[in-house]
């Protein structure tokens, strides 16, 4: 392939945008298409596309945009509950795909997409930006690098601000978007499975709606997800994890703060901050040697989204992919598994019991 790649767009939302100010930072990547049914979503993305936007072509569905032969790549950032139907054409045209987290909203249409993009030759790429948060990304290499000891303990906190507005409000809804633990927390239980290199046994899930969107009504019909809630998961190799959402708690100092505790030591991030703590074990009354450092972010990338640089950097690696120069690092697989354990946390905590993850199949 040449080195520009030809990228296609479904979905142009707020996600969508994003994506584009990304590419348009992304050496060798050119936007050469994009699709959307929904007329009003098209104007902020030619905003976004600025003097190039004379030459993207837009076409109503994705369909018509995997048959056009104007791309070489691929990006669905629709909504949730359509991706499996958006992908469809995009695995018949053989062209290589980003997916947007999360994979699907269901297990059945999560686990079609990983059927398809394991029997296809072109890369297919999960999503899961919060990997590529520098800061974060550190912290998953010194955890990896054994700094902690043996680790034993994860915890990840989110606290933030409420779901935002989308198209047609489709995020109030779990039938839409697979329920908050599915949508938005698909990403910190991949961060789970990246960091303790282990899978999930069992999911125990206490949360509720308890603040947000109490007084909204869509014709007639109320919201239904998840607000805040405490998450805690046994993997197989013996570590906890526990995950901790707030979304009524936007004057936070830092959004994501994720602990490790080892035999050894602790080890904290905190972003956006940027900050790494090690706190290693001394021994009863003994004097603390905390080391703390700060992991800066290129300012281009920051400008570019709203996810502390990471899609920047996600991007540059799934490039490197459809060119043939880089693996793929976030298969349709980890977007299952992510999926799965965020739908065994909608069980647990509508049911509130423990699930295992056996009664999924997994």
């Amino acid at each position: 392939m040449a080195e520009t790649v030809r990228y296609g767009l479904v979905g142009v939302g707020m996600m969508g945008v994003e994506h584009i100010h990304n590419l348009a930072v992304t050496p060798g990547a050119v936007v050469t298409a994009i699709a959307d049914p929904v007329e009003r979503s098209l104007g902020p993305a030619r905003e976004a596309l600025g003097p190039k936007a004379d030459l993207v072509t837009a076409f109503e569905t994705g369909a018509e945009l995997a048959r056009s032969g104007l791309v070489d790549c691929v990006i669905v950032s629709s909504p949730n509950k359509t991706h499996r139907e958006v992908l469809e054409p995009m695995f018949e045209a053989g062209l290589p795909i980003l997916c947007e987290k999360p994979l699907a909203t269901t297990l059945e249409d999560a686990r079609w997409i990983v059927e398809q993009a394991e029997r296809a030759a072109a890369p297919f790429w999960t999503a899961m930006e919060y990997r590529y948060m520098p800061p974060a990304e550190a912290f998953i290499g010194e955890v990896h690098g054994g700094r902690v000891g043996r680790l034993q303990m994860l915890s990840i906190r989110e606290h933030r601000f409420p779901f935002l507005r989308k198209v047609g409000d489709w995020n109030r809804f779990a039938a839409n978007t697979g329920g908050t633990m599915v949508e938005k927390c698909c990403h910190f239980f991949d961060l789970m499975r990246l960091i303790t290199r282990s899978e999930a046994v069992r999911v125990y899930c206490s949360g509720a709606m308890d603040v947000n969107h109490l007084d909204e009504s869509y014709e007639g019909r109320r919201p239904d997800i998840i607000d805040n809630s405490y998450t805690t998961i046994d993997f197989a190799n013996g570590v906890r994890a526990m995950l901790d959402l707030c979304m009524f708690a936007d004057g936070a100092e830092n959004q994501e703060e994720i602990t490790a505790v080892g035999d050894a030591a602790r080890l904290d991030v905190l972003i956006p901050s940027g900050d790494i703590v090690y706190s290693p074990r001394v021994g009863f009354r003994n004097p603390k040697r905390v080391e703390r450092r700060v992991v800066e972010v290129d300012p281009i990338a920051l400008k570019a989204g709203t996810h502390h640089g990471s899609t920047f950097y996600e991007h540059q690696r799934f490039n490197a992919a459809v060119r043939g120069a880089g693996p793929v690092e976030v298969t349709a697989r980890d977007g299952l598994m992510a999926v799965a354990i965020g739908a065994a946390a909608e069980i647990s905590a509508r049911e509130k019991r423990v699930v295992e993850m056996s009664e999924l199949g997994f």
